[in-house]
């Protein structure tokens, strides 16, 4: 096969619709190895080149936004209007009215369920695709753990400049009280960490610190680590950014990036940007953030990971985990930001004919649970952790714009038909790029692990 997958991907790729077509009379003469190789001849041809995943940490309320349920008992409806969009027969939220407009360009997968009911359990989960040793708050990261999805990529299917990293992810680190597992490269090795950037790309100061040479160094001499470090060393502002390296070969590696490639430099100095797009994309961490998404991925990186956690104004201050006075947090600061900037990207790309080329996923560990809870520790009105069933969002990268995959019950609860798992969303992404999602790597044992357990869901793509 073209693409390396295995066989049975490629029976799932010829469609019922396809099979129904050939007709009875027509599998008469057809021998199972024939219709592999009809299927094999509409077989998947990947056209996304680089992901950007929108993580939306603490679980999105499905229910509130995408897969609402108006004719839900009270208690469970909840107080939003569903609008129509421009996509016909699919209503969102009243609270998303320019994602309405935009709809019709993303794949929705509203089927997506697992049984991790805390936070960092869910969101290895939903960062690797692989199902954590035990749902607990105290899952901490250790060298048995997968690897973030974007250190997969960097081992398997690396930007061809040495000078650019194949994996960015900014601008939070994500905790529930120890640091959630699955954001690095685990037992791949600190080589195929992120590029991690702390900072806030929406600070008036925000940029790519500068490496200054002493002008008796030449650039051709820097294989001498120590003399590098030393370097380092006597720069505070680049020391500051260093406190997220994950060892001194991890960093020495990002310095000479820096060094060497003077477009990631150029991608991180966002004034070069139209105040107009700026303002478009939103002044807030979130907004920057993904305009910083889109320079990255023009510039060549491969995989770009941006978290949503904290925000800057407005109400949200701890993500989307709205236990308490969900519809407040939601209207008054979540959705408006979202709103505001995820469309405001697939436009851009899309402009930019980047679109066809980046796939984009946005989703959270979890959604929220149907029923509204009122609690004495967080109040009134407020939706808890839902993973039995939540609502997946892809765009670009080859998908069918407007699909819809998965159905959810009648109150949003359980998945009514299609159900998809994370390992399925892991299988989804590597294959869209091209990379056999029954690749395997080596853990620190040197045991042969495959990338990812689940199938692609080919069903949303073209």
């Amino acid at each position: 096969m073209n693409d390396g997958c295995p066989e049975y991907r490629v029976t799932d790729r010829l469609s019922r619709r396809s099979l129904l077509k050939v007709g009875t009379a027509g599998f008469a003469g057809l021998s199972l190895p024939t219709i592999l190789r009809a299927a094999e001849s509409q077989g998947h041809v990947p056209r996304a080149k680089h992901v950007i995943f929108l993580h939306q940490f603490g679980g999105p309320s499905h229910i509130d936004t995408f897969d609402m349920k108006p004719d839900a008992p009270d208690g469970i409806r909840g107080e939003f209007k569903p609008i129509a969009s421009h996509q016909p027969g699919i209503m969102l939220t009243e609270h998303l009215p320019r994602f309405a407009k935009t709809i019709g360009k993303f794949a929705q997968v509203r089927s997506v369920h697992h049984r991790m009911k805390n936070h960092n359990s869910a969101t290895y989960y939903s960062l690797t695709g692989h199902t954590p040793p035990l749902d607990d708050i105290r899952l901490r990261d250790t060298q048995e753990l997968y690897p973030a999805y974007g250190s997969t990529v960097a081992k398997l299917k690396p930007v061809d400049d040495p000078a650019i990293p194949t994996f960015m992810s900014f601008p939070h680190i994500l905790r529930d009280g120890s640091v959630t597992p699955g954001q690095t490269a685990s037992f791949l090795g600190k080589p195929f960490d992120p590029f991690f950037v702390g900072q806030d790309p929406a600070a008036p100061d925000f940029r790519l610190p500068e490496l200054s040479l002493p002008s008796s160094l030449p650039l051709a001499r820097l294989d001498d680590r120590r003399n590098l470090l030393r370097i380092i060393d006597t720069q505070s502002e680049l020391l500051e950014w260093s406190g997220t390296a994950r060892g001194i070969d991890a960093f020495y590696n990002r310095a000479l990036t820096m060094l060497a490639s003077p477009k990631v430099k150029q991608a991180f100095d966002l004034s070069n940007e139209p105040d107009k797009l700026r303002d478009a994309y939103g002044r807030t961490t979130y907004g920057q953030s993904c305009l910083l998404a889109r320079r990255l991925i023009e510039t060549g990186v491969r995989f770009v990971t941006v978290y949503y956690s904290n925000t800057i104004g407005g109400r949200g201050k701890g993500g989307w985990d709205t236990h308490g006075d969900n519809f407040n947090q939601l209207k008054d600061g979540l959705l408006p930001i979202t709103d505001q900037t995820v469309p405001t990207l697939i436009d851009d790309l899309q402009s930019r004919g980047l679109l066809d080329e980046t796939l984009i996923v946005w989703m959270g560990e979890f959604g929220r649970s149907p029923k509204i809870s009122n609690t004495a520790k967080f109040g009134a009105n407020g939706r808890d952790h839902w993973p039995q069933c939540y609502t997946v969002l892809f765009a670009g990268g080859g998908i069918t714009p407007g699909a819809i995959y998965g159905s959810s019950d009648r109150i949003g609860a359980y998945p009514a038909s299609d159900p998809v798992s994370p390992d399925d969303i892991a299988a989804t992404m590597f294959w869209a790029l091209g990379i056999d999602p029954a690749t395997e790597v080596y853990d620190t044992l040197r045991r042969p692990l495959p990338i990812a357990a689940g199938k692609p869901i080919s069903q949303i793509f073209s």
